[in-house]
């Protein structure tokens, strides 16, 4: 339900845009990315600060775009996310001496498995990965800017729904067949 929640606001925005115009979707982004503020500060009492923010990014630059009447700023979108990602990853490794991939995965693997067992990856797997998705984020940014400036309006929105939630999925599947051989195994169960 939380993920399906999640891409709301994009779903709206690729049917919107195929349905009317890039100025309508955007205004419906805006309008979704709103709504689902409110509901999670409804429902859990907070939002999370990634929630808040790709609001704030597709306020800024929605609002941009309806102003000016420009579907400039609106392309930007992707990029700034992911150009932010990529910064937080490295900072947040290199000058804080933390690192979000490991500390995000780890959350996610505890919470997925059954099992009470300690997970014993590596550092230099974690420093791997890190990079990896450093580097991943930072080409998603600037193929982003490449084919909003190079392509058609409609090749963009179609790269930015299906392109870039693919090549997210490819690199998800690179990591965990990176992190497969240090997952626990599962318990079996005991017989009654």
């Amino acid at each position: 339900m939380h993920a399906l929640i999640e891409y709301i606001p994009l779903i709206l925005f690729f049917a919107t845009f195929k349905l009317v115009d890039i100025f309508w979707a955007t205004g419906v982004l805006i309008g979704t990315s709103t709504l689902q503020v409110a509901f999670y500060y409804f429902k859990d009492g907070k939002v999370a600060t990634k929630t808040w923010v790709f609001f704030g990014i597709a306020l800024v630059l929605g609002s941009m775009t309806l102003i000016f009447h420009d579907e400039a700023f609106i392309k930007w979108k992707a990029t700034v996310i992911y150009f932010a990602f990529f910064l937080t990853l490295l900072v947040s490794r290199y000058l804080l001496k933390k690192n979000l991939m490991e500390k995000m995965l780890t959350s996610i693997l505890k919470n997925a498995s059954d099992t009470e067992q300690e997970l014993n990856i590596p550092k230099t797997l974690w420093d791997k990965i890190n990079l990896m998705w450093a580097a991943i984020t930072l080409f998603i940014s600037v193929l982003n800017i490449y084919i909003a400036y190079n392509f058609s309006l409609d090749f963009w929105v179609n790269f930015k729904v299906f392109g870039l939630m693919g090549i997210t999925f490819v690199f998800i599947f690179i990591t965990i067949m990176m992190l497969f051989k240090y997952l626990p195994e599962e318990e079996p169960e005991k017989k009654k």
